[in-house]
């Protein structure tokens, strides 16, 4: 697997990334281009997801065995989201970066985005599901010690995801309706989908309950033993 040896490199890919490049992809492009390039988009974001996950890491052999792991987390994530309303997707997200690490948490959310949508539906709307899960992931990992020492905070964090998400996917619904955004326009769209976000934060929380243990347990053994 390729590993990217310079740091300042690695550091650079690490915030350009996920702060800058993919969202400007999905924020900036026009909506025509959206509607006829949206797979070529997608593919793009799932090319950048990689190469933010081979900036993680240093030793071959770590990426590789952190490859595994996330192709098993990504595998249960996508088949949760074939679960009728609650959907496991944002949980198992959370819990891949706390113990896997910030990219491998971002590409879990975006490779679970982009590959359950080949059955729920792909669209203009694929990128951003694919940004805003990855991000998810991404903070995840980066208060992964907080996170796994209180489980309060835990399931907190779980809430505040669902929301977030419904909300950051509220930005795409407002340019894509209005053409534009405003604060109005945008405020409409948060209220009369709020029944949703409702749910799914809720359903964050009941997922991360049930499923923060056994596979907390099993991630934090394989962590201790190869040293990921």
């Amino acid at each position: 697997m390729l590993v990217i040896k310079s740091e300042k490199i690695r550091r650079i890919l690490r915030i350009a990334l996920p702060f800058a490049i993919m969202p400007a992809i999905v924020l900036l492009m026009p909506k025509r281009a959206q509607s006829q390039y949206y797979a070529l988009v997608s593919f793009a974001m799932t090319l950048m997801a990689l190469l933010l996950f081979l900036a993680g890491f240093e030793r071959r052999e770590l990426g590789t065995r952190r490859m595994i792991l996330v192709s098993v987390m990504t595998a249960l994530s996508v088949l949760g989201r074939m679960l009728p309303l609650m959907k496991p997707i944002t949980a198992i997200t959370v819990l891949s970066a706390m113990y896997l690490g910030p990219e491998s948490g971002f590409l879990v959310g975006a490779l679970s985005a982009v590959l359950s949508n080949f059955i729920m539906g792909q669209g203009p709307w694929t990128p951003f599901q694919m940004l805003a899960w990855g991000l998810i992931g991404l903070f995840a990992g980066l208060f992964a010690k907080p996170l796994r020492g209180s489980r309060l905070l835990l399931y907190g964090y779980g809430l505040i995801s669902g929301l977030g998400y419904s909300m950051l996917l509220d930005i795409w619904t407002t340019v894509w309706t209005y053409g534009e955004f405003t604060a109005a326009q945008y405020l409409a769209a948060v209220v009369s989908s709020m029944p949703y976000p409702v749910i799914y934060a809720l359903s964050n929380l009941i997922f991360l309950m049930l499923l923060a243990k056994p596979i907390g347990d099993k991630l934090a053994r394989i962590e201790k033993k190869y040293g990921l």
